[in-house]
């Protein structure tokens, strides 16, 4: 808190994006650098926390998907921004029992907090697994990009627009220099321009521009189209556009203000998805209709899957697994308002859940 403070008090303000990106990724006083925020006893909990059939089956996709660009003698599987570890950890323990794919493969985990990845390393001990904090790194392939709620916790810029002036939305502190809160200062043409080419304007008076995802899937896009390979990723998101302001802090499962004890909680955004599958096509991949994660799920198998273990399981088991299943597939909550993108090199034709 202290820090942002100070500098709000040198700068006067900042830009949302660079507030966010202070609060969540600073060395020392971000979010993400200083706790593990996942699971019961954290802030927040993920697909992969809830149930291993969740990493199980995205194991079987990737093998699926190995099998369809013709079985290469070397696989990249890239995990961005892995959490606490127990996806990788999950397919791991999958991609064991399917010898050549395991044979071929190679694993980088995408990670820039130091406390997260010591707390990675604690769950993953295997030899083909290695830790990246630049995408850039990335130089051989084919490769397969994997995410679960990372473009979510990304910084976005928001633009205030009212009749016909934008304004960007920044961050600055009360006059008696104690609390933080909004400013609205005049867009800059380029900004405006920006926003216009993306066709990002509509009736809403707030805009929201996630420079920073951008900037990834171009990068993703590079690197696909370079050597071969497909982007799949799991986020909270929508197709049409919002109105509303998605922008979110949460802190112990519950909603709160990100302006009160920054670097304390988790601020995220949801995803415009229809702009993520315009900016992927665009650089000329082939991408999928988007999905729900429950529909993604259902059709590679989820359910037959539970099935089959359901039979060796005692009865207390076998609720917990439905349970736990029904919490990754209810449409009113992961399954419905999680949804799902898979873009591929142009001229593969792969389709698996979608």
């Amino acid at each position: 808190m202290n820090k942002i403070i100070n500098i709000l008090k040198e700068k006067k303000s900042i830009p949302l994006d660079q507030f966010i990106n202070i609060a969540l990724y600073d060395k020392k006083f971000g979010y993400y650098m200083k706790k593990n925020p996942f699971g019961k006893g954290g802030d927040f909990i993920t697909s992969p926390l809830i149930s291993n059939l969740f990493g199980e089956m995205l194991a079987i996709w990737c093998v699926a998907f190995w099998e369809h660009i013709g079985k290469p003698r070397k696989i990249l599987l890239v995990e961005l921004g892995p959490g606490d570890g127990s996806l990788c950890k999950d397919l791991l323990k999958t991609f064991r029992q399917f010898k050549n794919f395991y044979n071929s493969l190679e694993i980088n985990l995408l990670e820039i907090s130091d406390k997260l990845i010591t707390i990675q390393k604690a769950k993953i001990n295997d030899r083909r697994v290695k830790w990246i904090k630049k995408i850039k790194e990335i130089n051989s392939g084919p490769v397969i990009f994997l995410g679960n709620e990372f473009f979510d916790a990304l910084p976005i810029k928001q633009i205030y627009k009212k009749k016909k002036l934008f304004f960007e939305k920044y961050v600055t502190l009360s006059n008696d220099n104690k609390k933080i809160k909004f400013l609205h200062k005049k867009a800059s043409s380029n900004l405006i321009k920006s926003i216009q080419d993306l066709n990002l304007i509509s009736s809403s008076n707030i805009i929201e521009y996630p420079l920073n995802a951008l900037e990834y899937l171009e990068i993703i896009a590079k690197k696909i189209n370079k050597f071969d390979g497909g982007i799949l990723t799991f986020d909270y998101g929508y197709v049409q556009k919002k109105s509303q302001n998605t922008l979110q802090s949460v802190k112990k499962h519950r909603y709160t203000n990100p302006f009160i004890k920054p670097g304390h909680s988790d601020i995220t955004s949801h995803i415009n998805f229809k702009l993520f599958h315009k900016i992927l096509k665009k650089n000329n991949l082939n991408v999928k209709k988007i999905t729900t994660q429950n529909e993604f799920l259902k059709k590679i198998g989820i359910l037959e899957r539970a099935n089959i273990l359901s039979k060796k399981m005692t009865f207390k088991e076998n609720a917990n697994m439905f349970y736990r299943l029904k919490r990754l597939l209810d449409y009113r909550e992961m399954g419905g308002l999680f949804k799902v993108l898979f873009a591929q090199k142009k001229g593969r034709k792969f389709s698996l859940g979608f």
